[in-house]
């Protein structure tokens, strides 16, 4: 058995040794370091290669290389080289890429990209990254921007030479590689020859005025870009107040006693919290600190809950709602829409709510299907109950069926949000219909119209609306109150 030799610290053999990276490893070990690739820098996909920040029209050479127009035509009618490798390079040379974008959506965040959206592969719409392989179809003077693995696979393993996007013929000579995770040495700055001859980032003149107007980016930071920006008004405005001779300290006795009546009026100035505020934040604090790519965030927001999720919440609506749904049959009080009724089973149930009249049609008014609410004490229990047909878990969209008797063994599956009130000598005509062997009604039974006596969530909504009117009017009689106070005291301290 040998000795325990391994020491709580680090020795000066480990620090100095080629796995570290200590000053006293010595310029050889730094410099083979160096040689491996320890000090590799990739510029991302979205960035142009002159100005090293993110591009708005980009171009690319034949060998993929791509840049923003403006930048590389400034360049190249003082140099007429890629500045890149150095090579000759002619304007005519470049071909204008054409990105798709999900203008919905920008992951990327503020400073790592134009604003404008994600750039997106227009066939499967998977956002790009920098370990995405991508490729552009050249055509003339232009090319049409995609993922590779689109590309092999609708393309070249299909032996489908034409573009995807405008059905023109290519080659696999057109073929031009823009990002290819694999093999990075393309986009390493620490070979940029314009880099290793000691100059600068190209920029715009747009991009210099606006490095000169400001040497603080605001946009990139957050919630603190604000207070940047309104401490750079004040300091200007005490600038010019100091060159047209005015005191910049000077306060009025009502400035000075504003503090004192805050603390008297009870607190008017902090913030109110919604009625629809969730007991929740919005986790934005604790993920801006897990992650630097998000814009840093130092309080603790409340989440904002839907109109939706703020009146379901259990017992907050306690009013009932009453509909009548009128049938070539006769009339039934319950709630719901629907058109049809196309299956049939007596002594089972009745289903209807499908537009396309074939048991697979349907959506609900959020146009997607939306969760089961089995949370409530309702059950189907008694003939007449309406509850919400499914095809599973989770998957309640426009139909729904009514009850021929109890049917214990549908708890917990479906949601019950009703039952027949009147009309139960209608749903005994309903139920002698006959059907064919699929249960579907030999005579149709269609559903003409739904007449709502009584919503409970615009009941609700109206209700919320005059106590929110009521509490915005009295907060109207402290604040005029909390002023006229100020003025008192202003005055007395003149």
């Amino acid at each position: 058995m040998g000795k325990g030799t391994d020491k709580l610290y680090i020795t000066h053999s480990e620090w100095s040794s080629s796995d570290a990276f200590s000053a006293s490893s010595g310029a050889a070990d730094r410099a083979s370091k160096s040689r491996s690739g320890a000090s590799f820098r990739r510029l991302p996909f979205n960035f142009c290669a002159a100005s090293l920040q993110p591009f708005k029209n980009p171009v690319c050479t034949p060998d993929g290389t791509i840049f923003d127009i403006e930048v590389i035509g400034d360049w190249l009618e003082k140099r007429g080289t890629n500045p890149v490798n150095g090579e000759p390079l002619k304007a005519k040379d470049l071909i204008k890429l054409n990105f798709a974008r999900n203008a919905a959506g920008d992951s990327r965040g503020p400073g790592l990209s134009d604003g404008q959206g994600d750039l997106i592969d227009p066939v499967s719409y998977k956002p790009f990254t920098d370990n995405t392989h991508i490729v552009a179809i050249r055509h003339g003077t232009y090319a049409n921007v995609f993922a590779y693995e689109t590309v092999e696979k609708m393309n070249i393993k299909a032996k489908m030479w034409r573009d995807l996007l405008d059905d023109e013929e290519f080659t696999r000579a057109d073929i031009i590689t823009l990002q290819d995770p694999q093999f990075t040495h393309s986009r390493d700055l620490s070979k940029f020859k314009f880099l290793n001859d000691g100059e600068d980032a190209i920029l715009t003149k747009a991009q210099v005025e606006e490095r000169k107007a400001s040497g603080v980016n605001v946009d990139a930071l957050g919630r603190i870009g604000d207070k940047v920006l309104r401490a750079k008004q004040a300091v200007e405005k005490a600038r010019k107040d100091r060159e047209a001779g005015k005191d910049v300290n000077r306060t009025t006795a009502i400035t000075k006693s504003t503090p004192l009546s805050g603390r008297s009026s009870g607190g008017l100035g902090s913030k109110a919290v919604p009625a629809n505020a969730a007991i929740y934040t919005t986790g934005r604090a604790a993920a801006s600190f897990t992650s630097t790519g998000l814009t840093p965030e130092t309080s603790g927001e409340r989440a904002i809950l839907t109109d939706e999720e703020f009146m379901l919440k259990p017992r907050r609506v306690k009013v009932k709602g009453y509909a009548r749904i009128e049938t070539n049959l006769g009339e039934i009080n319950g709630y719901y829409n629907g058109v049809t009724f196309h299956r049939n089973i007596p002594g089972f149930m009745i289903q209807g709510g499908d537009p396309t009249g074939t048991g697979r049609g349907g959506s609900s008014v959020w146009d997607k299907n939306f969760d089961d609410e089995l949370d409530g004490p309702y059950t189907h229990t008694a003939r007449g109950t309406l509850s919400m047909a499914n095809k599973g878990k989770n998957t309640n969209s426009s139909q729904f069926f009514i009850t021929y008797k109890p049917t214990p063994h549908l708890d917990r599956k479906h949601t019950v949000f009703g039952r027949v009130v009147g009309g139960m000598d209608v749903l005994s005509k309903m139920e002698d219909v006959p059907t064919d062997g699929s249960s579907r009604p030999l005579n149709k039974i269609v559903m003409k119209s739904i007449v709502v006596y009584l919503d409970p969530f615009a009941e609700f909504q109206r209700q919320r609306g005059e106590e929110e009117k009521l509490e915005r009017k009295k907060e109207e009689i402290k604040r005029a109150g909390a002023q006229r106070t100020i003025v008192q005291r202003g005055q007395g301290n003149v």
